[in-house]
């Protein structure tokens, strides 16, 4: 307010500087909505299209005061949201060719949880659950302590009761061990939709494939735990059905995203 004479009004660009899958402008028009009174946000390109570095995502009429005032929560948004969907797609350009979806996790920052995962979606994954409330992962802390068998009965009694409670997009089981595969597999069809394969390698993923397809096809097999993407196409060569990336939310490098100022000239005398 102390530096722009409140009738300024100027046009601003905003550009990804580097390279990448754009994401945010839904919010950004939120933030203008907000920050910039009087202001009107134009999208040159829609969440999810691949930028060259340079190109203009956004562009900003209106009142000069406002859209310095929304500029760095506007670049935040549209900075960490495309450095997801831009990471997200690296990892799924890993999986070419292989039935391995590249999923989320619920690893996401407070409160930025549905934007994080649209961000996911924008650069081709896959959302896995939203919360603890739309489906049922039974981790290894819930069964600590059973064996292979005790497990799977505990788990069958556990997701009975679940589904009455309320309704579940399924039910998945982190399993530690072939031998816990094993087990879940043998449960009556039906009984658990998804296995979550933690830590293994993949040998034994190729393994634990196998083990599935000849037990209970209709069981969904996903990989887990530390996956980097060197790692991803070995990983979806197993045959696995999905790869969870919690990287994707809690590790993806803000994409450089610019905003720069053309200011309209002061109407003459």
């Amino acid at each position: 307010q102390a530096m722009i004479p409140a009738d300024t009004h100027a046009t601003a660009v905003v550009r990804l500087r580097s390279g990448g899958v754009a994401c945010g402008g839904a919010v950004a028009e939120e933030v203008i909505r907000q920050a910039a009174v009087d202001a009107r946000l134009s999208r040159h390109a829609e969440d999810g299209e691949r930028l060259e570095a340079g190109a203009t995502f956004l562009s900003v009429q209106g009142p000069l005061r406002g859209i310095l005032a929304a500029e760095r929560t506007l670049l935040n948004y549209v900075g960490h949201l495309s450095g997801i969907a831009t990471l997200t797609a690296r990892y799924v350009e890993r999986t070419a060719g292989t039935r391995a979806a590249i999923c989320d996790t619920r690893k996401t920052m407070p409160g930025m949880r549905m934007l994080e995962k649209w961000a996911v979606r924008c650069g081709g994954g896959t959302n896995h659950r939203i919360g603890l409330f739309d489906a049922m992962l039974v981790k290894d802390n819930h069964v600590a302590g059973l064996a292979p068998k005790e497990m799977a009965a505990r788990v069958a009694g556990a997701a009975s009761d679940a589904r009455m409670r309320s309704p579940l997009r399924f039910v998945e089981v982190e399993c530690d061990t072939l031998d816990q595969l094993r087990a879940i597999l043998a449960l009556p069809a039906g009984t658990v939709d998804m296995v979550l394969l933690d830590n293994m390698t993949p040998a034994q993923l190729a393994d634990a494939v196998r083990m599935r397809d000849s037990a209970a096809p209709a069981v969904l097999l996903e990989a887990s735990g530390g996956v980097h993407l060197d790692d991803v196409p070995a990983i979806a060569a197993t045959g696995v059905d999905r790869i969870s990336v919690g990287a994707l939310t809690h590790s993806a490098p803000c994409l450089d995203v610019g905003l720069d100022i053309d200011v309209a000239p002061a109407p003459t005398a």
